[in-house]
C-alpha cells in the first residue's frame, strides 16, 4: 500500500504558506528599526542585493531538496549526502526548534497587545517610561504564560488538522489579513501631516555611506533572518508540493513577497514616527530605540504614537493584528518542521504533534518568565541560523552543484531554469557570506561583554559555542540511530501519516 501524503491543493496554497513561513515579527518590528539605524535609504541596496545572493538561492536549494526526498531535515540530509551526515540535518532542526520555543512567547506578546488594543487597554500608554515598565512587567510575569500557551496551542491545532485543512487553510486567512492590515496602517501613516519627512529619510540615499562595511553586514543579516532561508522551513513545506511545481519561480515570489511585507511595515511605522516629532533627532532616536529585548519600538512606542492619532485605538488594533498574523504564520511552519521529523521517525501526525506541543509549551516557559533568558536564546539560536545556512551550502557541495541543478531544481515543467551562475552563488558566495557573518558577530561579541568566553553570559561568543557544542555532541551520538530510523520508516510499505 503506497504512503498516503497530503499535498498543497494549488500553487497559491503553497506560496501563501511559504510567504507565511518567511514573513514574521522580524519583518514588522525588526526591519523598520534596522532600516532606520543603518542610514535609511542606503540600507535598501545591500538588503536587496543579498536577497538574490543569499536568501533566494538558499530557498531554492531547500525547496529542491525537500521536493526530491519528500522527507524532513534529518531524512533529507541522510538520503542526499550520506547517513553519516544525518546529524547536520538534525542541527538545523534543533536550531529552528529552539527558536520555536521562544518565538511562541513573542507570538503570545503580539496576541496580548492585539487584545489590549482592541479593548482599549493601550489608551493610557502616553509615557515611554511607563510603557516600557508595563511591557517588562507583563513579559516577566506569569501573565505571559497563558498567551504563550494560546500561541503554541493554536499553531499545534492547525498543524494537527493537516497540510490542507490546517496549514494551507490557515495561511489563506492569515496572509491576506497581514497584507490588508499593513496596507491600512501604511496608508494612514502616509496621510499624516509631516509623513513626508519619514519618506525622505527612507528613500534618500547617501552614496558615501555604502562605503561602511556595517551596512552591508546588517543588510545580509536582515535578509538571512527575515526570509527563513536556511531554517529548513521551506524544505519541510516542499515535502507536500505537487510534482510539477516550478521551484525557482515559487522561491522568487516568496523572497520578493517577504521583502514587500517588510517595506509595508516600514511605511506604516517610520512615517508615523517622523510625523510625531518636531525634530529629526527626536524621531531618529525613537525609530532606532531598541528597548527591552529589542522590542522597544514595537511594544513601547507604537502604542504611544498610534494612540495620539485620530481613531488611534483602531489603528493600534490593526497594527497588532498584522503583527499577530505574521507571528502565527511563521510559528505554524516551525511546529510543522518538528512534527515532520517525528513523522519520519515513525510517529503518526497526531502523536507527533502531541510531542511537539508538549515540548513547545514547556520549552517556552523560561523565556516567558525571563527577558534575560529570552535574549540569550535569541542570541544563540539566531546566530545558529547562520551556521544552518552554511550547512545547506555544504550539502550542495557534497551532493555536487551540477547534480543539484539537474536533479533537484531544473526539472520538467519549470518555466525558469538556472544556469551555471547558481553554482558560483551556492558554492562560493554563500560559504563566503556565512564565514564573514560568523566572524563579524564573533568579533562584535568581544565588545559587548568583558568576558566574551563566558558560557553563561546572555550575549557572548562563549554561550553560543557552549550550547552549539552540546547540541552537536548529542546529535552526533544519535546520528546512526536517526539515519537508520528514517531509512527503516521510509521503507515501510504501509506507513500512513494520519494512521495509527
Amino acid at each position: 500500500m503506497p504512503e498516503k501524503r497530503e499535498q498543497f491543493t494549488s500553487r497559491w496554497g503553497l506560496i501563501l504558506a511559504a510567504i507565511g513561513m518567511a514573513v514574521g515579527t522580524g519583518n514588522v518590528w525588526r526591519f523598520p528599526r534596522v532600516f532606520a539605524t543603518n542610514e535609511g535609504g542606503a540600507f535598501l541596496i545591500p538588503w536587496l542585493i543579498f536577497l538574490f545572493i543569499w536568501s533566494i538561492p538558499l530557498l531554492i536549494l531547500e525547496m529542491g531538496m525537500g521536493k526530491k526526498t519528500r522527507k524532513g531535515l534529518v531524512g533529507t540530509f541522510s538520503e542526499l549526502i550520506g547517513e553519516r551526515f544525518a546529524w547536520m540535518g538534525g542541527f538545523v532542526a534543533v536550531v529552528t526548534t529552539m527558536i520555536m520555543f521562544y518565538y511562541s512567547v513573542v507570538a503570545g506578546w503580539c496576541l496580548r497587545y492585539f487584545i489590549s488594543a482592541l479593548t482599549g487597554g493601550l489608551r493610557n500608554m502616553i509615557d515611554p517610561v511607563a510603557a516600557q515598565q508595563a511591557f517588562e512587567s507583563f513579559a516577566t510575569s506569569g501573565w505571559a504564560l497563558p498567551f504563550h500557551a494560546l500561541a503554541i496551542g493554536t499553531c499545534a491545532w492547525i498543524v494537527w488538522r493537516g497540510v490542507v485543512g490546517g496549514i494551507e487553510r490557515a495561511n489563506r486567512i492569515l496572509i491576506p489579513i497581514l497584507a490588508i492590515m499593513l496596507v491600512v496602517a501604511a496608508v494612514r501613516a502616509l496621510t499624516l501631516p509631516g509623513a513626508e519627512k519619514g519618506l525622505q529619510f527612507m528613500f534618500h540615499i547617501d552614496w558615501s555611506s555604502l562605503g561602511d562595511y556595517r551596512i552591508w553586514l546588517e543588510g545580509l543579516t536582515q535578509s538571512a533572518w527575515s526570509t527563513g532561508a536556511g531554517w529548513g522551513l521551506l524544505l519541510t513545506y516542499a515535502v507536500y508540493t505537487r510534482e510539477r511545481e516550478d521551484t525557482v519561480r515559487n522561491c522568487l515570489v516568496v523572497g520578493l513577497g517577504n521583502n514587500s511585507m517588510s517595506m509595508l511595515a516600514a511605511l506604516a511605522v517610520l512615517p508615523t514616527v517622523f510625523a510625531s516629532f518636531p525634530t529629526f533627532q527626536e524621531a531618529f532616536d525613537v525609530a532606532t530605540f531598541s528597548g527591552p529585548a529589542a522590542t522597544g519600538l514595537t511594544f513601547v512606542w507604537i502604542p504611544i504614537l498610534f494612540g495620539k492619532l485620530p481613531f488611534g485605538q483602531f489603528f493600534s488594533a490593526v497594527f497588532f493584528l498584522a503583527l499577530s498574523a505574521a507571528a502565527l504564520s511563521s510559528l505554524i511552519a516551525m511546529v510543522e518542521l518538528a512534527t515532520r521529523i517525528l513523522i519520519d521517525f515513525g510517529l503518526n501526525r497526531q502523536k507527533a504533534i502531541k510531542v511537539v506541543f508538549t515540548a513547545g509549551l514547556l520549552g517556552g516557559v523560561p523565556s516567558a518568565l525571563s527577558l534575560r533568558f529570552f535574549v540569550n536564546q535569541d542570541w544563540v539560536w539566531g546566530l545558529g541560523l547562520m551556521v544552518s545556512g552554511g550547512i545547506f551550502a555544504f550539502a550542495a557541495l557534497k551532493y555536487g552543484l551540477g547534480r543539484v541543478r539537474s536533479e533537484l531544481i531544473n526539472l520538467p515543467g519549470n518555466e525558469i531554469h538556472l544556469g551555471g551562475w547558481f553554482n558560483g552563488v551556492i558554492g562560493v558566495l554563500v560559504p563566503a557570506e556565512f564565514t564573514v557573518l560568523i566572524v563579524w558577530w564573533a568579533i562584535r561579541s568581544f565588545g559587548w561583554v568583558d568576558k566574551w568566553w563566558n558560557p553563561f553570559s546572555s550575549e557572548s561568543l562563549g554561550t553560543c559555542l557552549f550550547q552549539w557544542t552540546i547540541a552537536i555532541i548529542v546529535l552526533m551520538a544519535l546520528n546512526n540511530w536517526m539515519a537508520a530510523r528514517v531509512r527503516t520508516v521510509g521503507e515501510a510499505p504501509a506507513l500512513q501519516e494520519g494512521g495509527a
